[in-house]
């Protein structure tokens, strides 16, 4: 079995979602004082590789401890969309991987977006899932997540989050910030993604991790 990590580093000047606070970790004792290393972590709930509950953007929406702990796992796949022509995944582009789709709970869309973590070009004019593609995905499959490997799902000046809600109503948790697609190849593979076990989490950072059978 290989396993492979679809996570990046949690570090201070890290790249967040524009307006988010970055994170502080900073070392509080040492062993040559204190006999011990720790460190005190301040960051944002939707930090680095992180998943998204309905609680982050749906009014009384579950939150993260709400659901079961085998709902962040199961078998997953990724599509390839790195060479598309144009910003804008549509129905068209998703039919060829219908029966792929039908056989997974984790989509994995992969744009290539990874490849610009750290530069301004992370943030703007990745590609996006249309409303109507996103319908026909949460409609008609039974997804537990969905995720990519850019900042957000939705459009970089959205101010009304379409896409979140559209997945985020139907209790499909979202995976923002993915790494290392481009390793997974075209099978199927266990995926989790467990986050950390806060009350009420809007939100968690994750480590995303694909073991191929």
């Amino acid at each position: 079995m290989q396993i492979i990590d679809l996570s990046h580093p949690i570090c201070n000047d890290m790249p967040v979602y524009p307006g988010t606070e970055s994170p502080i970790i900073k070392q509080e004792t040492s062993l040559e004082k204190d006999g011990f290393i720790e460190k005190t972590i301040h960051m944002s709930s939707h930090t680095g590789t992180h998943i998204d509950s309905p609680a982050h953007i749906i009014k009384a929406g579950k939150s993260l401890d709400s659901f079961d702990v085998k709902y962040f796992a199961g078998r997953g796949a990724v599509l390839n969309f790195c060479e598309i022509n144009g910003s804008i995944i549509n129905i068209n582009d998703l039919l060829p991987f219908e029966e792929i789709i039908a056989s997974v709970e984790f989509l994995l869309i992969n744009i290539g977006w990874s490849r610009f973590w750290g530069k301004k070009q992370y943030f703007i004019n990745y590609p996006v899932l249309s409303i109507k593609s996103v319908e026909w995905i949460t409609t008609n499959f039974k997804l537990k997540g969905l995720g990519i490997d850019a900042i957000s799902v939705d459009r970089e000046n959205s101010s009304i989050f379409p896409v979140h809600r559209t997945i985020l109503k139907k209790e499909i948790i979202v995976i923002e910030n993915l790494a290392n697609l481009e390793q997974l190849g075209t099978a199927t593979f266990l995926f989790s993604c467990f986050p950390l076990k806060i009350e009420n989490a809007d939100g968690s950072p994750i480590r995303a991790v694909a073991f191929l059978d």
